[in-house]
């Protein structure tokens, strides 16, 4: 694959061409020609003794069609590692331009300039080097753009570029020339393709399958692929995680019952993860129920749980060993919202002429890098920025709050404090979310 200096080689290639085919046909009009690859705006057209001129613009870079879903996708959709070196596949559409100040110099120059272009519709990987190659003269010599372009692989690309001539409409060139902002000339167009540009970092490349199941030891034969009578999905799969009292989120040592399919086996243990943490947190339930259909959890409400555990959202997984495997499965992820527990009893309320202040503390612990709001009654504040998780959160409401009891939410990362009371036959407001504002 080529490297990003691709795009730059190739109009080098065409001038190149270009340059030497005019030369090798013999001079037709008695005059140098120049062969340049510059925007068209900046020749300047008002100087008499100019010499006729060959321009190659780069107007427009495409995708192309063929070569743009290859060798995706370039990450994982779980761990966002990356897998391959997706190519950038391009199409580079160029302009070709004649400049002749005498009768008929600019049509001559065109006439040839296609004519070599029909004869070359391929630009094969002896020519790209031969073009981009500065032997005999020293490399140090040259511009450093041209240093640069030595350099850019495009001869190793697995495919060629192929010169296509396109055809643009009346309007679609009075578009282009008027964007450019200069006099047209008469001009042909041409399509590059394809330029491959590839990045070279390491990914990851998963081992050939040794066999579609397990392997009977007497007759060698696979099991191949395991058919089940129904429409669930053929290995372990979680579906949803419902806290108790189908609450908004489940707090530090509440259960939770986690559905799925095909759950049943040995060896059972809870994956949680949390952007936050690096590592995972693994449990082991508290029961399989259900014929494997459903699982029970608790989560821990202790030191360790306070600080492997964030509010907000974590992800639940499954590991576990299937009757008739060698090796533990790990299940999909599904969401799991933790709900903060705020201590509002022992919440610190104070008044004073402008504002009312509230310091509490909350289980799990809110991080520094966690966005904390409460909302009394129907208004908000902000946390105060912390250094350390252990640190109370301080809020402060200005206008200040009324007195009296409202109800009170602790919102970290979204996730709202357990505001409502399910547990009956008609939703209340928790007692113990209820603070009193002096």
């Amino acid at each position: 694959m080529s490297s990003p200096l691709a795009i730059g080689a190739v109009s080098a290639v065409l001038r190149n061409l270009l340059d030497n085919g005019l030369i090798e046909a013999g001079n037709a009009m008695g005059v140098t020609v120049d062969v340049t690859a510059v925007a068209p705006d900046t020749i300047d057209l008002d100087d008499a003794e100019a010499s006729p001129r060959l321009n190659l613009f780069l107007y427009q870079v495409t995708p192309n069609q063929g070569w743009r879903n290859a060798a995706l996708p370039s990450r994982s959709s779980v761990t966002g590692e990356r897998l391959t070196n997706a190519p950038l596949a391009l199409d580079l559409h160029y302009v070709l331009t004649a400049y002749g100040r005498a009768d008929f110099q600019a049509e001559i120059l065109l006439g040839y300039a296609m004519h070599l272009l029909h004869e070359r519709p391929v630009l094969d990987r002896e020519a790209i080097r031969r073009a981009l190659d500065p032997s005999p003269l020293d490399v140090s010599m040259l511009p450093p753009a041209f240093q640069a372009l030595a350099v850019s692989d495009l001869a190793d690309q697995v495919e060629q570029i192929k010169l296509t001539p396109s055809v643009m409409t009346n309007d679609e060139m009075s578009k282009l020339w008027s964007a450019i902002q200069t006099h047209y000339r008469p001009s042909a167009t041409y399509q590059a393709s394809v330029v491959l540009i590839e990045g070279t970092r390491p990914g990851v490349s998963p081992l050939p399958v040794l066999s579609r199941g397990p392997r009977d030891l007497a007759t060698q034969r696979e099991r191949g692929v395991l058919v089940n009578p129904d429409l669930l999905p053929s290995v372990p799969t979680l579906f949803r995680a419902e806290p108790q009292f189908s609450q908004s989120g489940a707090r530090l040592g509440e259960p939770v019952t986690v559905t799925g399919a095909r759950l049943a086996g040995s060896g059972h243990v809870v994956l949680l993860r949390h952007r936050l943490n690096e590592e995972l947190f693994e449990l082991p339930p508290d029961s399989v129920a259900d014929n494997g259909q459903s699982l029970t959890i608790t989560l821990p409400d202790n030191a360790a749980a306070q600080t492997a555990l964030a509010a907000g959202q974590l992800s639940v997984g499954l590991r576990l060993l299937v009757d008739g495997e060698p090796a533990p499965r790990e299940t999909n992820s599904i969401p799991l919202i933790v709900a903060p527990a705020a201590d509002f009893a022992g919440a610190d309320l104070q008044r004073t002429p402008e504002a009312v202040t509230v310091e509490l503390t909350a289980s799990p612990q809110v991080r520094p890098r966690q966005k904390a709001v409460l909302i009394v009654g129907a208004t908000e504040a902000v946390a105060a920025p912390r250094e350390d998780a252990s640190d109370p959160l301080l809020f402060v409401f200005d206008p200040a709050l009324e007195a009296g009891e409202q109800p009170a939410r602790l919102r970290v990362d979204g996730a709202d404090s357990i505001l409502l009371d399910r547990s009956g036959a008609t939703p209340i407001f928790a007692p113990d979310q209820i603070v009193e504002v002096p």
